[in-house]
């Protein structure tokens, strides 16, 4: 079950560090100015991204397996078909407890897995939207 009360998107929010797979190096791309805004909020932000050099100072790791780090949030700018194993990266992980799908993106059957490890699962929703209207 998608999490859609705003007091659980308030808690998800209250989390600090957001690994973003996809996170692109491009600005003026969704996938590049959303988590750059998250940073501006003072989240820490840890690119995911095999095909990129550096993103925001940073050299990206290659996949979500990888981040050494403590992770809140899984948020997610790849398309549909990826979702699953992204899903089964961060299910191996002891640390996110959030999967966040970005606008545009859906997969109700990677969802009910994550619900059933009893994580928070948001789909078919921008981050920077969410938080500005939560938070604004």
């Amino acid at each position: 079950m998608p999490v859609d009360s705003d007091d659980t998107l308030r808690e998800i929010l209250e989390g600090d560090t957001i690994a973003v797979v996809g996170l692109s190096s491009t600005p003026g791309k969704a996938a590049h100015d959303i988590p750059a805004y998250m940073r501006e909020q003072g989240y820490e932000v840890i690119p995911v991204n095999p095909y990129a050099d550096e993103i925001f100072g940073r050299e990206p790791y290659d996949s979500l397996a990888e981040v050494e780090e403590t992770v809140d949030i899984v948020d997610v700018f790849r398309p549909t078909d990826e979702v699953p194993g992204i899903v089964d990266e961060t299910l191996e992980r002891d640390d996110a407890g959030t999967v966040w799908l970005q606008l545009g993106i859906t997969h109700d059957d990677a969802g009910k897995r994550v619900t059933a490890a009893g994580r928070h699962f948001v789909q078919d929703r921008c981050l920077k939207v969410e938080h500005e209207r939560l938070f604004g």
